[in-house]
């Protein structure tokens, strides 16, 4: 039991009033003082020690009530004090201050969400709306060009949704994981050529943002060739593609961006590499990276053709690999942005 629980308190209150009221019982048979008389002394003195006890302890409970009614109304600015405290009242003001400081970050995030996925919504509809406006006005012929732009505003509104979808499964954890043994040169140079041929086309890799840069040479090293993984081919197909798209957008002109595939510690096990040689991420921003509708606070963050993107590519590169068991991360480069993937394999057999 602890020092300063309510037990302790408590049981010390009973100790205390016991032996005020054995202390003046003897005074009264020392002294011949009246038994009524020492009675009333000894009620007074345990009522004003009881008070002053349960003060102590009904007081913290007043504020917590008054600051879990606050919560309830979506007020999540509020703390408890007595945060400090070293009995189980401490420890409650602390649970409800953990909650407020969570319930807080979710109703921020909730509204960057809703201010984010507004904005990214409105930029697309609002280009598709001139475009066809301008072709129903007849200040825009209907040639190829002009339904082209309208276009690409469409598939950005479909790879927009796309990503929404991805982050819908991941916050309802519905999306199964089917992992498979491959070869690792000839699917990671699939997914190269993909994100050529998306390049040149101007289309999109991924749910992530959309580049037109035909100028970033895409490099593949893959040690020992015959190098085989098990994950899940789809899920994996994201990180790497949203990775490969991030890091064309952050490359110089005629860049070069490398995929580095090998053997990781465990069965079956992969370690992932994708390089840049554009402007990196500053340490104080590399926590952050991962996180949703993040675009990084770099002056000039993309490349030329870039529209930017949604800031959604690493947060899904990210679910994937975690879905996997895996870690991902930004790894100290001497050039451009490094991001490292690690996945574990072949589950161990459990006994």
């Amino acid at each position: 039991m602890r020092p300063f629980s309510i037990k302790a308190k408590l049981g010390t209150l009973v100790v205390i009033s016991v032996f005020i009221t054995t202390g003046l019982l003897m005074v009264a048979l020392r002294t011949e003082t009246e038994l009524r008389f020492i009675t009333v002394f000894s009620m007074i003195a345990t009522l004003l020690i009881t008070q002053f006890v349960a003060h102590g302890l009904t007081a913290p409970l007043d504020e917590m009530n008054t600051v879990a009614k606050g919560i309830s109304h979506g007020d999540y600015t509020r703390r408890v004090s007595g945060a400090d405290r070293r009995d189980e009242l401490g420890d409650l003001a602390s649970t409800i201050n953990r909650m407020a400081d969570d319930l807080e970050a979710e109703d921020r995030h909730r509204k960057e969400l809703i201010a984010n996925v507004s904005h990214e919504l409105r930029t697309p509809i609002a280009a598709l709306r001139a475009v066809l406006e301008n072709v129903v006005d007849g200040v825009s012929p209907a040639d190829p060009e002009t339904m082209l732009t309208a276009l690409r505003q469409t598939e950005r509104l479909g790879r927009l949704t796309e990503t929404l979808l991805d982050l819908s499964r991941l916050d309802n954890g519905v999306v199964p994981l089917r992992s498979r043994r491959f070869e690792v040169w000839p699917y990671l140079s699939g997914v190269l050529k993909e994100a050529n041929l998306a390049s040149s086309r101007r289309g999109p890799i991924s749910g992530s943002g959309h580049h037109t840069r035909t100028d970033v040479h895409l490099h593949l090293d893959v040690s020992p060739p015959e190098l085989t993984a098990h994950a899940d081919a789809e899920r994996l197909h994201q990180v790497v593609a949203n990775l490969i798209d991030n890091a064309v957008k952050h490359s110089p002109p005629h860049g070069r961006v490398t995929v580095r595939a090998r053997r990781g510690p465990g069965s079956e096990s992969l370690d992932l590499e994708v390089q840049d040689e554009g402007p990196g991420i500053p340490e104080q921003e590399r926590h952050r990276v991962f996180e949703r509708f993040n675009r990084g606070t770099a002056q000039y963050p993309h490349g030329p053709g870039s529209d930017g993107g949604t800031g959604l590519g690493l947060a899904i590169a990210r679910w994937a690999v975690e879905l996997h068991g895996g870690r991902i991360g930004v790894a100290e480069s001497a050039r451009g942005c490094l991001i490292r993937v690690t996945l574990p394999g072949t589950p161990r057999p459990r006994h």
